[in-house]
């Protein structure tokens, strides 16, 4: 008996049943790679494409269309490699929550509306309106990030019902 004790003191999983329960299997506690699998479950990427272009500031001659010192995003650096953006984990987790949510919603404006109050706690009033036109409107009453644009824009997060075409509105 002692030596079938033993063995289980030397093969005891307990502390790699906890890690994976911790690091991926709780998407409220998991990380890295355990978050990138539950993406691919709900179906939403880490990776998203910014769009638009960058404001930068510095010498006239050496930006393209440049705004002047104190008033551009950021210094001029030549040409951009890419224009992917990989999002750190809590907002990620974020992400896959309200995909998640958009997965399983019936599309009606008071769901579209609980997934942005999701996405954008505390930021301020975020909500949608139909136009009556096959358009919609998504209104945000604080000026939205060029991530949290690209994610409103491309993730599929906000459940857009076919043949409806929205557009973002910041005040």
């Amino acid at each position: 008996m002692q030596l079938i004790d033993d063995f289980d003191q030397c093969v005891d999983q307990t502390a790699n049943f906890d890690n994976f329960y911790d690091l991926i299997w709780n998407v409220a506690t998991a990380q890295g790679m355990g978050l990138d699998i539950w993406g691919r479950i709900v179906g939403v990427s880490r990776v998203i494409q910014l769009s638009g272009t960058q404001v930068y500031f510095g010498f006239e001659e050496a930006t393209p269309g440049p705004l002047g010192f104190n008033s551009g995003v950021v210094f001029y650096a030549g040409g951009s490699s890419t224009t992917n953006f990989a999002l750190a984990d809590a907002p990620y987790r974020v992400l896959i929550l309200a995909k998640a949510l958009s997965n399983i919603t019936d599309g009606s404006m008071r769901s579209i509306n609980a997934i942005l109050s999701a996405l954008f706690p505390g930021r301020g009033n975020a909500y949608c309106t139909n136009g009556l036109d096959m358009t919609m409107t998504l209104h945000f009453n604080f000026s939205l990030t060029p991530v949290e644009l690209a994610i409103i824009e491309q993730s599929g997060a906000i459940p857009i019902p076919v043949g409806v075409s929205f557009t973002v509105v910041q005040t």
